[in-house]
């Protein structure tokens, strides 16, 4: 059933629409198919939209703000504080002043007119066929192994370091080959002259193997002598590789190296001869074809993901954040022109978000180039090319970006932008760090960090020479995501002023030096001319982000996060490394900054190495290393469980609050997801890393009241540490393709719309109008789509 309001319009408004339809009618004859088949994209229902309901009230920005003067707003009178501190806005605890702000402002956001340029620049030579033209820029973006103004120049990307007597194929690096090196990704083949030359030869493929040494011992790859006798023998009883037939070896009649697998993307089975959909951003958008991780994409068409209309683009294909629009369609002569520009006027929300399209070498070349199809990404493809959820926790990066590629707030309008997103991907530099010789780690110190924070430096040199939105706030509008274990500790200084997007909040207030056990990510050695001297976190313009986990559908179907108290039988609970305490556990005795050892010395209930449990071992506490295989059901079954940290930040917070645990965090000064906007104490635990021989007792002294309020507090707040709308992104593109959606997909699309974005989204909102230092830079020009009172600070 479809509603209606009485609509009071004028008669010369009818005749203007009316005059509107005719021309369009007769433009569209001649300019298809750059217009529209549908009159929804012009004036006609903009002109719809102006006309005012029947004693319907009309606000500033053309919203309704029932109850809100255009003066003062009384936030404290209006929305009051619980016991706890708390100002609840769409079921969340916020703290007080973001979530009065939120109450009486959020939550009356008027859609305003946005002018969306529509670009048609051309690049030289249409990048030669070997790059995708940004319209925007007029620059070509050039696949992986091309370069120049107009992708001209092939690059030689060895796969090999330097070689010597000694070591012929150079030190080992993942791209090792013996074979046939593609260099224009360092990808190491079998080679002309074989029956499958476009078979991979990964690493130790390639190569002699020794025999274990001992029993049970590994196998041992010498990188110094190839086994090219092996791999491209044709002998039946040699365990060949490059000659294989598939049929043959999976009927038992020719033996095959086992060392040899598909670890590329896009590739299947024993002998990669099954081949499947790559991962890209949004997957091309339905605009172009995925190569290995870069959008190759359609005439008309530009970015990253491919999303980007240019005026060949027919209107009705444009992506959602560009509709419904109206379209100032030029004159047909100047479609020739190479700065032809066409505007479209679109509704939409604040805050507006710009996302810069980088050179690939940034984003696109990380993932084209990966050697192992799991790295940095929040999914893959099988061989029937359905969707295969990844458990990297680094993909949070990934699914965010495309959520903010597809998301309303996007604008390509960079003057009435709020924020400009800068899509570095260090979850994959890291991951990729020294795989190859052109990412080689020689120049900075044999440290991945400091390789991290190289890459950064040059995507903030790229758009102050670029673009001209830097220098208007010194960078303070600018958004980066740091991803990896210490989150943005090893920001370059140019970029500090900005807001970061981590999973790790240390303010330094206490461990003011770099806390990962892991070496090559250290950042104590990076020199203070290139990183400064900031902290890795600022709670007063930063955001922890969870991390990404995957959507388990079963998980879901039990709804575990909303147990009940009395379902929950076990205390608390903790499994994860416990140190070298313990077997298979990490050796370091900085892992976890000590944290987890301490931990399991108490309460620890498996026994370690000397057999022994920990000094205050309580049967209705668990702390263990060995992982269950009900690991989920067993959070579920808990009342507090355990959030500590690894080499960095963990994704034991979101374990814990995705199955309805109250987290119990201890790691002293710094910060946990949301954790400077949420109310914690509405929620959560804290526990002083000087106070773990009371962890037990501490807990024991809440109350069931007090329980039960943290517990549904966390049943209120728990699909904000999800990516649904990533999620759906998938799901509504494996619908497209197969005409159903799967189980992941039908659960998710059950949820409420208060995800990782939508809260990412809010928090932007608030800061738009509560940062001190944007009340001086504020144009009096901009339609905030708010009253007056709501672009004061609620202070």
């Amino acid at each position: 059933m479809v509603g209606f309001q009485t609509l009071r319009c004028s008669w010369s408004l009818v005749a203007t629409i009316a005059s509107v339809v005719a021309l369009v009618s007769v433009v569209h004859m001649f300019l298809s198919p750059l217009l529209p088949t549908s009159l929804d994209y012009f004036g006609v229902r903009q002109a719809q939209m102006a006309c005012s309901p029947i004693n319907g009230p009309v606000g500033e920005g053309g919203a309704s703000f029932v109850g809100v003067s255009q003066g003062m707003i009384d936030f404290d009178a209006r929305f009051p504080t619980d016991s706890l501190g708390a100002v609840n806005y769409r079921g969340a605890p916020w703290k007080a002043e973001i979530g009065k702000w939120f109450s009486g402002c959020d939550s009356v956001t008027a859609a305003i007119d946005v002018t969306e340029g529509i670009g048609q620049k051309t690049c030289k030579d249409e990048c030669s066929g070997q790059g995708i033209c940004n319209k925007e820029l007029g620059q070509c973006r050039c696949f992986h192994g091309y370069a120049g103004e107009a992708c001209s120049e092939k690059l030689e990307l060895n796969c090999n370091l330097p070689g010597s007597h000694e070591e012929p194929f150079g030190p080992w690096v993942v791209s090792i080959c013996p074979a046939q090196c593609d260099t224009t990704r360092a990808m190491c083949f079998c080679g002309e002259g074989t029956k499958y030359p476009n078979r991979p030869v990964p690493e130790a493929c390639g190569f002699k193997i020794n025999l274990p040494t001992k029993p049970d011992g590994p196998k041992i790859t010498n990188w110094t002598r190839a086994d090219l006798d092996n791999i491209f023998t044709y002998n039946s009883s040699k365990f060949g590789w490059c000659n294989v037939d598939p049929k043959e070896a999976y009927a038992g009649k020719v033996k095959y190296k086992v060392e040899c697998d598909c670890k590329y993307d896009g590739l299947w089975g024993l002998f990669c001869e099954i081949p499947s959909t790559c991962s890209c951003l949004n997957q091309c958008s339905g605009h172009g074809h995925c190569r290995g991780g870069f959008c190759q994409c359609d005439k008309g068409w530009h970015g990253i993901d491919c999303s980007v209309p240019s005026v060949l683009s027919p209107i009705q294909e444009w992506p959602k954040w560009l509709r419904p629009a109206t379209v100032d369609v030029p004159d047909e002569a100047h479609f020739t022109s190479n700065n032809v520009n066409v505007k479209a006027v679109v509704k939409k929300e604040r805050p507006l978000v710009y996302v810069y399209d980088l050179p690939p070498e940034f984003n696109s070349h990380l993932l084209e180039g990966r050697h192992f199809k799991l790295e940095c990404i929040n999914r893959i493809y099988s061989e029937q090319n359905t969707t295969i959820w990844t458990d990297q926790l680094y993909g949070a990066q990934m699914a965010l970006y495309e959520s903010i590629l597809s998301s309303a707030h996007r604008t390509l309008n960079g003057e009435e932008a709020d924020y400009f997103y800068v899509p570095v991907l260090d979850s994959c530099i890291i991951t990729r760090a020294d795989d190859a010789p052109h990412l080689s780690m020689r120049e900075t110190m044999g440290l991945r960090s400091a390789l991290t924070l190289e890459l950064y430096r040059k995507a903030y040199d790229h758009i102050v020479e670029q673009y001209p939105y830097w220098n208007r706030s010194s960078g303070r509008d600018h958004i980066w995501f740091f991803s990896w274990d210490e989150g943005a500790c090893y920001a370059p200084k140019e970029i500090w002023n900005s807001m970061m997007l981590v999973h790790w909040g240390n303010t330094n207030s206490k461990h003011n030096q770099s806390t990962t056990a892991y070496w090559a990510d250290n950042w104590d050695r990076i020199p203070s001319d290139k990183r400064g001297d900031h902290p890795c976190f600022d709670p007063e313009k930063d955001l922890v982000l969870p991390a990404w986990k995957r959507p388990d559908p079963d998980t879901l179907k039990l709804k575990l996060w909303a147990r009940p108290c009395n379902e929950r039988t076990k205390l608390f609970y903790f499994n994860g490394n416990l140190g070298p305490a313990y077997a298979n556990g990490r050796p370091e005795s900085t892992y976890s900054m000590g944290i987890r050892q301490k931990v399991a010395e108490e309460f620890g209930s498996t026994p370690n190495k000397e057999g022994k449990l920990g000094k205050q071992y309580n049967a209705n506490v668990t702390v263990t290393p060995e992982r269950s295989f009900n690991y989920y059901g067993e959070l579920a079954s808990s009342t507090f469980c355990g959030v500590f940290p690894g080499d960095g930040w963990s994704g034991r917070m979101e374990d814990s609050i995705l199955q309805g645990c109250i987290p119990v965090i201890i790691q002293d000064g710094i910060f946990l997801p949301y954790e400077n906007v949420l109310n914690y104490k509405s929620f959560a635990v804290r526990i002083k890393e000087d106070e773990i021989q009371d962890l037990i007792r501490i807990l024991q002294g809440y109350n069931e009241t007090q329980i039960e309020f943290m517990l549904s507090n966390v049943r209120n707040i728990w699909q904000r540490f999800l990516y649904r709308d990533a999620i759906l992104l998938e799901a509504e593109r494996e619908k497209k393709l197969f005409g159903r959606t799967y189980d992941w997909g039908e659960e998710i699309s059950k949820l409420g719309d208060d995800d990782v974005l939508s809260t990412f989204i809010q928090v932007l909102h608030y800061k738009l109008h509560n940062d001190p230092w944007r009340h001086h830079l504020r144009s009096k020009q901009k339609d905030f789509g708010l009253p007056k009172a709501c672009l004061m600070s609620t202070s």
